[in-house]
């Protein structure tokens, strides 16, 4: 119902064949302008509606109503969710607990925003606003949202109800979950995305995860293989870390805070390793794919939601003799043009 005013999806008016079709098309055009036409790119995954696990709905007071939601396409007014395919019910839900629960709280013509993650075992919600954490509002919000399924609330940083640090699981294992935090859109689409690196890594004994997050694809590595994660923000190395401290049957697990943008690992360094693994933002990762060609390194995988980013790199490594195999395409951004991509390199 709100197709054509929310800015979220663009793509609903197409048919299933024509929906699959731009997802692959996508890819398949950002090689053949990277001059890397003969890649053969697999028909995409597409994870299912109502899976999206993250989202940041802004909310505001108008005329003495809460409104809720996203902003619409190319505006910054506030569509007022009511329905969506492509969030989790929970997520759905909480935007009519944002207007019940802000209603008493927000003066007219306020604004703000909230991180929201679903961690399947509550929400972790992460406001953040102008307005300043004081003693009554720290109640006020405490009872706005008490009986609902909320794991923490944390507003501008500082936490007003839950627990200290809710969990996800990756590959079953226990993760704490940072506010703000980086995390796959879907776990459909992260559990396809890591059964592709798990294959693409096959007998590597030793792995360096690169822009690793919290883990992600670390931990599951690290059930067959040494792993050495490097990571920019602490937060998520410590949490990474701790993680592999307390998980049973893991290979020995590094961590290294660095920023990879500035400080790629040198040559030197990757030749230590069997295999890489990339997930760097949507940027992509060119100065650290440059720093690999000139590495004894033979094997890359590289994951990516950026598909022009990903083809610039991919060039980059099969100019230096890397041989490209064949990209899967997973979506986890449903019924919009972005893209999520894994592709495996060899030499």
């Amino acid at each position: 119902p709100h197709f054509g005013v929310c800015g979220g999806c663009t793509l609903q008016n197409l048919s299933p064949e024509a929906y699959r079709a731009r997802k692959r098309d996508a890819v398949v055009v950002a090689l053949a302008r990277a001059g890397l036409g003969d890649v053969v790119v697999e028909e995409p995954f597409l994870v299912p509606e109502r899976t999206r696990r993250r989202a940041v709905f802004k909310f505001g007071k108008h005329k003495g109503n809460v409104i809720a939601g996203f902003h619409a396409a190319r505006s910054h007014e506030i569509v007022d969710m009511r329905e969506c395919l492509v969030l989790t019910p929970a997520l759905l839900a909480l935007t009519g607990d944002l207007r019940s629960g802000l209603a008493d709280i927000l003066s007219d013509g306020e604004k703000g925003e909230v991180h929201v993650t679903d961690t399947g075992a509550g929400l972790d919600l992460a406001f953040r606003s102008p307005r300043k954490l004081t003693p009554a509002l720290t109640t006020a919000m405490a009872k706005a949202f008490s009986g609902r399924d909320i794991a923490r609330i944390v507003f501008n940083g500082e936490i007003v109800l839950g627990q200290d640090s809710p969990h996800v699981a990756f590959d079953g294992m226990a993760v704490a979950l940072p506010p703000h935090s980086f995390l796959q859109s879907t776990r459909e689409g992260e559990d396809a995305l890591t059964a592709r690196v798990l294959a693409l890594t096959e007998g590597a004994k030793t792995v360096a995860d690169l822009f690793s997050g919290m883990g992600t694809f670390t931990l599951p590595l690290a059930r067959r293989a040494k792993v050495h994660a490097v990571e920019q923000e602490g937060e998520a190395l410590a949490v990474l870390a701790e993680a592999a401290r307390k998980a049973k049957g893991l290979k020995p697990v590094t961590t290294e805070r660095r920023d990879l943008f500035k400080v790629p690992l040198a040559p030197l360094e990757l030749n230590r390793f069997d295999a890489v693994v990339l997930d760097p933002p949507r940027a992509g990762a060119e100065a650290q794919v440059k720093a690999i060609t000139g590495s004894k390194l033979r094997r890359v995988i590289y994951v990516s939601c950026d598909a022009g980013s990903f083809a610039r790199d991919a060039a980059i490594l099969v100019k230096a003799g890397f041989q490209a195999g064949y990209v899967t395409p997973v979506d986890q951004f449903l019924y919009s043009d972005h893209i999520e991509l894994v592709g495996g390199f060899t030499r």
